[in-house]
């Protein structure tokens, strides 16, 4: 029998948030959308995506510069206008589409339906974890890199990158298993730093490159003498467009986490106008932010750092704005620029977490493909920091070999959205707009299949986590088969009239189960005759013929809808959901509280092999009905005397 939650310990209580409606606040379970007391200003809100996107000025302009060289700056500028004029409007109708924080894997998901709809989700929930585990990961080195190279603390922590960044992750941990909702706060706060100190850092470049004024010049000498002006420089800036794709990062996780944004007080569930409108605030803003500031800081980084500087193990790998902070401001603003650095990139990983504790429990424990703790926000917390310590020791908290897949997981997402949107507005009939999304797809196709191509490692990473995902959630789906998985039965009028009936008849209320084949009345007829000779139903007791139309076998929970119909003087009750037995327990179970008595259901052995019934059990809702019909009621259950009858005859 299953735990009640008096029995747990207050241990297990809080483990599970058994005492916490609301866990966190990044999660939305859509039946209570309108509880209002966790959502947050959209500009608060910002600053926690803002941790993921914002914090790649840490990294990105050392990336450029690496991939680049000369050519850094028009790179950005190709990447900012990637962002502005393909990513921003893409995740603009995202938000539109998917207010509850689904992301756009919910527009995939109804664009298709059955078991391909669920298998392309389980696929792309492989290159979500990838991201967002690699974004909690290398972020994580990334600042315990900026400890270790600061000068007050480098020859104390010399050698320690792995175990300076295994504590920081466990540091992570420990605010998400205490709860959630004083973190935006310390986002708001890291964010205005870090955007405060970096303006000033490439402030200063800025003055000093305009006191240098040489070094425009030898920058231009140094495009040109490599490249053919204009063309040349603009061909080779789009060839390394797919290195820099780290800096379009955070676009994926500001849709995950609208469920925070406040809107307005006339919302409702199915029309969050006023969230969808904060949400595209959110994003345009964090995209115009990120714009100017990536633009600046190549400028002044490629201008100002000699190229060794940036190779692996140079000065400004991975921290160019904190070299420059250093170099032209000193130590102690470098040590605050390097305190700043190291919080957004630490807590970037908040951004990242919060992202896949609202994903996994919006998908896989409503697929079945999940233990029903993965609700629980503390669980999967341990679980999650579990697979980023095992990735972290396996790049040994380098960032230049996790950056491969952080971009590919980061590219996935943007690629999948982008088509998405395409498909969306092409079955809507908007040719126009389908087109311009369209040119957007195959800019994502492109570079993601460059940067596999150069980097095929991220692949690799996702293919682990989707093999890992299948597997686990097949294992789930077989093991949870047999729950009462039906949320609840709503009747129609006329349904609710033969019951209402049949309640001041003779009790028990009987049923026989029935496959609607013709629907006829001779359909009724000889199936009545049949049951009653092999189950010893005389002519005195009446019956109801109970049919299941089966919906979408694919899915796991959901409500069942109960139609009624009268064929030559047979009751008929016809309820639809995704699995046979699962459906006639949950009615038999909602009947049996509203009778005196628990009713009896009446059936006739399957023909089919047992192996044949499993499979059609488990992929089409059907299979061996009787017996399984049984062992829900069972699990449900367990006192023998509240439990429906089930008869079985030949």
């Amino acid at each position: 029998m299953t735990t009640t939650r008096d029995e747990r310990t207050p241990f297990n209580r809080w483990f599970l948030d058994a005492d916490e409606p609301d866990p966190g606040g990044y999660y939305e379970d859509e039946r209570e959308a309108r509880t209002q007391h966790h959502v947050q200003p959209w500009w608060r809100v910002m600053c926690l995506t803002g941790v993921d996107y914002f914090s790649t000025l840490g990294y990105q302009p050392g990336i450029a510069a690496l991939a680049a060289g000369a050519l850094s700056p028009i790179a950005t500028l190709v990447l900012v206008l990637i962002t502005l004029f393909g990513a921003l409007p893409m995740y603009r109708r995202v938000a539109e589409e998917s207010p509850h924080g689904d992301g756009s894997l919910s527009m995939l998901e109804r664009l298709l339906s059955y078991w391909p709809s669920k298998l392309l989700v389980l696929s792309l929930i492989g290159f979500v974890a990838t991201g967002f585990i690699i974004t909690i990961t290398l972020s994580a080195a990334d600042a315990s890199a900026h400890l270790l190279e600061n000068p007050y603390l480098k020859t104390a922590l010399s050698g320690k990158q792995v175990a300076v960044t295994l504590t920081l992750l466990l540091l992570l941990a420990a605010i998400f298993l205490k709860g959630f909702k004083e973190a935006i706060g310390i986002a708001v706060v890291l964010v205005v730093a870090y955007l405060g100190l970096s303006v000033v850092v490439i402030a200063r470049g800025l003055l000093e490159i305009r006191n240098h004024p040489t070094a425009v010049g030898d920058w231009v000498d140094a495009m040109t003498s490599a490249h053919s002006a204009p063309f040349g420089i603009i061909g080779a800036s789009l060839l390394v467009f797919p290195a820099l794709a780290l800096g379009l990062s955070g676009f994926e996780t500001g849709v995950v986490v609208m469920p925070l944004v406040k809107g307005d007080p006339d919302d409702t569930e199915e029309h969050p106008a006023g969230r969808i409108r904060n949400a595209k605030k959110l994003l345009t803003t964090a995209a115009l932010i990120m714009s100017v500031l990536l633009i600046g800081s190549s400028l002044v980084t490629t201008l100002l750092i000699p190229h060794a500087a940036f190779e692996p193990g140079g000065a400004a790998n991975g921290r160019a704005l904190a070299y420059l902070a250093h170099d032209l401001l000193g130590e102690g603003f470098g040590t605050a620029y390097d305190a700043a650095t190291i919080g957004i990139l630490w807590f970037a990983g908040a951004s990242a977490m919060a992202g896949l504790l609202n994903i996994v429990p919006r998908y896989l424990p409503r697929y079945g493909m999940a233990p029903d703790w993965a609700r629980s926000t503390r669980p999967l917390v341990v679980v999650l920091t579990v697979i980023a310590i095992v990735v972290t020791l396996s790049f040994h908290a380098s960032v230049d070999k996790q950056a491969g897949a952080y971009a590919t997981g980061v590219l996935a997402l943007m690629t999948s959205a982008a088509i998405a949107v395409f498909l969306t507005e092409l079955r809507r009939g908007h040719r126009g707009t389908a087109a311009f999304f369209l040119v957007i797809s195959a800019i994502f196709v492109y570079t993601i299949g460059i940067t596999i191509a150069e980097r095929p490692e991220g692949l690799i990473i996702a293919l682990v986590f989707i093999a890992m995902i299948l597997t686990f959630s097949v294992w789930s789906r077989i093991v949870r088969s047999t729950e009462l998985r039906v949320q609840r039965v709503v009747y129609d009028e006329g349904a609710q009239a033969i019951l209402d009936d049949a309640a001041r008849g003779i009790q028990p209320l009987r049923f026989i189960a029935n496959k609607l084949n013709a629907g006829d009345r001779d359909e009724y007829r000889a199936k009545s005759l049949d049951v009653r000779m092999h189950n010893h139903l005389n002519g005195r007791q009446g019956a109801i013929f109970l049919e299941v139309e089966v919906s979408d076998a694919s899915d796991f929970a959901t409500t069942v809808q109960v139609t009624s119909a009268i064929v030559g003087g047979h009751y008929i009750l016809r309820a639809t959901g995704p699995s046979v037995p699962n459906v006639l327990a949950a009615v038999l179970l909602d009947v049996r509280d509203r009778m005196p008595k628990p009713p009896h259901v009446y059936f006739e052995w399957s023909e089919k092999a047992p192996g044949q019934n499993v499979l059609r059990f488990l992929l089409a809702g059907e299979g061996d009905i009787p017996p399984l019909t049984h062992e829900i009621l069972r699990r449900a259950e367990p006192d023998a005397t509240r439990r429906p009858l089930v008869h079985v005859g030949g």
